[in-house]
């Protein structure tokens, strides 16, 4: 096995730079995965390589991490024992700065089905090289802190709640948080099964000492109750969205919670949206487990993008503003009928577009202003003697009072049986403009042969500029692309049998 030297990233930086790097290379077991990592800002930090060695005791699994820099230098490996049941991790980076290597897939080949259970987290400190299971905690309904070290069995776990809820009618359910700042989080509540209620956000010290707790939802029942959504916390403020039912009817309200005290800094009305949207803005799912990042917190202000909906009907898109200095909420629609009709002109006021062809969501741009680009693409679904097809993204983009400047559509073959051709995007030049990769099959006008071409897109300035790479398979050699540090794109070649496994670096031209 190679061995890699464990050095400071910005120390490594000013000494070496690659643009390319041979993954096959870097350890001796079975590559089972890489990701990009990003800080807290979001700004690239750089690469986690993973490779396995199988299986080391009863119940664990041998792994080796090698972390890249974001110019592919290997500043860090270590091996290390996961549970068996992972089969490969995905990293992050936490506000701490630290590696967190999140079990991606399960591994159940090695275990009996009644020995089956969920692997844990590791954590990688970057300043020293080392790594170690992340530590959980469970918060009781006596007041303390029990540490969780190993995972339980989803039918012990099954069967622990069954007995508590014969024994006092209801489960008692929490989960527990860090704290940037430090200390601890926690959220309690009582699930009758039905319904839930006895709800609290409790904040803790570095000694798990209870400093506030804020209770709401005290008596909710089937027909009234309460329900707070987290959006956003920093050193000085939460802020959450209030949702009152009783019955049929709802109520919201942004609830700013003072993060020293535990008291409400503010409970204004949200208005100006049907319940419905305001109901799911703090989400934005695509189905299958999946979501968007769907909000953006600048220095003054906090905005999300969220579907707008006319009962439950999708017609469009609603844009909700926070600003952090007065609490003010401002709210804001685009539908597709009549907004987007200026610019396409076949669209419904469902956002069916033409042939049984709908736009669907595929990312999101948050400005500094408060404007937005939505990236969409045309999305026929399956039928019953019908393959799923794709074709022409589509990107909106806005002015800082969310009204839509203008509508730029990239034509595209079609595609069959993928639900996307997008790919992936990242923020420009301080986050002030974007760049967003999708890739297309096309027929050659020389060869007349059909292949796979990558598209780079910027949008600066609120122009469109485009930038055509060829993809497809050379010489049985695949090609995927990943996002690359500001100005690049990464590009992996792979054959397995051949046990070629290189990644390379391609400055973008914009």
């Amino acid at each position: 096995m190679k061995k890699i030297y464990f050095l400071l990233f910005g120390l490594f930086q000013t000494l070496s730079y690659s643009q390319t790097q041979d993954l096959t290379t870097l350890a001796a077991g079975d590559h089972v995965g890489m990701n990009a990592l990003f800080d807290d800002k979001d700004n690239l930090y750089g690469y986690v390589s993973l490779y396995s060695y199988g299986k080391a005791g009863d119940k664990t699994k041998k792994f080796e991490y090698v972390i890249l820099d974001k110019n592919l230098n290997p500043v860090a490996n270590k091996e290390f024992e996961g549970d068996i049941t992972a089969a490969s991790y995905r990293g992050y980076v936490d506000f701490k700065g630290q590696i967190i290597l999140k079990p991606s897939m399960m591994d159940y080949s090695l275990v009996k089905s009644r020995e089956v259970f969920t692997p844990v987290s590791m954590v990688i400190d970057p300043k020293t090289n080392t790594i170690k299971r992340k530590i959980y905690y469970d918060y009781l309904e006596d007041g303390t802190f029990k540490e969780i070290n190993e995972p339980k069995n989803w039918k012990a776990q099954r069967k622990e709640n069954r007995e508590e809820k014969k024994e006092k009618g209801y489960n008692y359910v929490s989960a527990v948080g860090e704290v940037k700042e430090g200390g601890y989080f926690a959220i309690e509540y009582k699930d009758y099964g039905k319904y839930v209620n006895s709800n609290s956000i409790i904040k803790f010290d570095d000694n798990k000492k209870e400093l506030w707790r804020y209770k709401y939802n005290t008596d909710g029942n089937k027909k009234v109750f309460s329900t707070l959504s987290v959006l956003e916390r920093d050193e000085n403020h939460m802020y959450c969205i209030m949702k009152k039912a009783d019955d049929d009817k709802k109520s919201f309200s942004l609830v700013v919670i003072d993060m020293k005290t535990g008291k409400e800094a503010a409970n204004k009305p949200i208005t100006g949206l049907s319940d419905t949207t305001i109901d799911l803005i703090d989400s934005f799912s695509l189905g299958y487990g999946s979501s968007l990042d769907n909000d953006k917190t600048f220095d003054d202000k906090i905005v999300l993008l969220g579907r707008n909906f006319a009962k439950y009907d999708f017609i469009g898109y609603a844009r909700m503003m926070v600003n952090k200095s007065d609490f003010t909420v401002d709210t804001k629609e685009i539908n597709f009928k009549p907004d987007f009709a200026s610019f396409l002109p076949k669209i419904n006021a469902n956002g069916m577009v033409e042939s049984g062809y709908m736009l669907q969501t595929k990312d999101m741009y948050f400005m500094s202003d408060g404007s937005v680009g939505i990236l969409t693409e045309k999305y026929k679904p399956a039928g019953q003697y019908n393959a799923p097809k794709t074709t022409d993204l589509v990107y909106v983009y806005t002015d800082k009072d969310f009204k839509i400047k203008n509508v730029k559509v990239f034509e595209k073959e079609k595609t069959k049986w993928v639900n996307s051709d997008y790919l992936f995007s990242q923020y420009l030049n301080g986050g002030k403009d974007v760049v967003f990769f999708y890739r297309d099959y096309q027929k050659d006008e020389v060869t007349r042969q059909k292949k796979w071409n990558l598209f780079i897109n910027t949008v600066i300035d609120g122009k469109f500029k485009q930038e055509i790479i060829p993809i497809s398979e050379k010489d049985n050699y695949a090609v995927t692309p990943y996002v690359g540090k500001e100005g690049y794109i990464l590009l992996r070649e792979y054959n397995a049998k051949e046990k070629f496994n290189k990644i390379r670096l391609e400055k973008l031209n914009y």
